[in-house]
């Protein structure tokens, strides 16, 4: 089969098509013929050697969190809901010996992988898995009581925007940054007020409520600067970066705040969690935002324009 890898760590151009075996499914685990395949920040992390992963050997090295196809094998003796020719869509995990999703086959165990959304393209289900995951465990971290004011950075973003909306569908008042350009898509998400985004957002969150926000989900990485925003006893998720540095430590708990990690992979194979999202995405709740589609051959294209920024939605390449 054909895969994308990088025999070196570096810059998009490191990335190349390269042969792999074809995987089979065994016992407890099914196989997806790969659709589509989505690029997310973790995929430069990766590819640029910030992130370093093992997998098999001196093996290319196979990023990719995100994936959506249909079911074309399923392992002896497995017990599933799913059957082949099912469309569905899974998060990966690259640092498995076997890699990550950016390849024609991936076989996963049965429980990582679900239903697409009824009626979405391949690309657009691929879009769903790890940033959804992301966004749900940033609140699942929070702890937030219904009707709650939540603050989100980087609304616009793929993270950020499901946070706005899943924030939205449980009940809590969402406050969320954005550009001026970008206030209108932040506000059909759901948002119920936008402030402009960069410096002083904090004051601006602070501006709209009498003691603070109750949370922060912070996919900007702005990290200390936004703790005035929030009331003591409140909490700020982060989604890398930031809160690993001992100073922002010291001034949250000096504020009686609490920092805690929206760390994705504590949802690998939590099938009721990536359900949860698909049956949101058939409500209408989500909104899954394909921004551009790539050949496998394009894919340092790709991995350029997310590093230039400005990129509204995901990028995905398609098989």
């Amino acid at each position: 089969m054909r895969a994308i890898g990088l025999l070196r760590h570096g810059g998009p151009e490191v990335l190349e098509v390269v042969e792999r075996p074809t995987p089979h499914a065994g016992p407890g685990e099914v196989r997806i013929r790969v659709r589509a395949a989505t690029v997310n920040p973790a995929d430069t992390l990766i590819r640029a050697g910030v992130t370093p992963i093992r997998q098999r050997g001196t093996e290319p090295v196979i990023p990719g969190l995100d994936v959506a196809g249909t079911i074309d094998e399923i392992g002896p003796g497995t017990n599933s809901r799913l059957a082949v020719g099912n469309r569905v869509m899974a998060m990966v995990n690259p640092t498995r010996p076997a890699g990550g999703g950016y390849a024609e086959w991936v076989v996963l165990p049965e429980s990582w992988v679900v239903p697409a959304p009824a009626g979405a393209s391949h690309a657009e289900a691929a879009t769903l898995p790890m940033n959804g995951l992301t966004a749900l465990h940033a609140l699942a971290q929070l702890r937030l009581t219904e009707g709650s004011t939540l603050a989100v950075t980087g609304a616009v973003g793929a993270v950020g925007g499901f946070a706005v909306q899943l924030a939205t569908a449980a009940g809590h008042r969402v406050l969320a940054d954005a550009a001026p350009q970008d206030a209108d898509l932040v506000a059909s998400l759901g948002a119920d007020r936008t402030v402009a985004r960069g410096p002083g957002v904090a004051d601006r969150f602070r501006a709209l409520t009498a003691d603070g926000v109750d949370g922060v989900v912070d996919t900007a990485i702005i990290g200390a600067p936004l703790l005035t925003a929030i009331r003591r006893g409140g909490s700020l998720a982060y989604v890398r970066g930031g809160a690993d540095h001992p100073a922002f430590e010291r001034t949250a708990a000096t504020r009686g705040v609490t920092l805690v990690h929206a760390y994705v992979h504590d949802y690998d194979g939590r099938r009721d969690k990536l359900d949860l999202l698909r049956r949101l995405a058939d409500e209408g709740r989500l909104s899954l935002r394909v921004a551009d589609t790539f050949s496998p051959e394009h894919a340092a294209r790709a991995h350029r324009l997310l590093a230039a920024g400005g990129v509204r939605g995901r990028l995905v390449i398609e098989w």
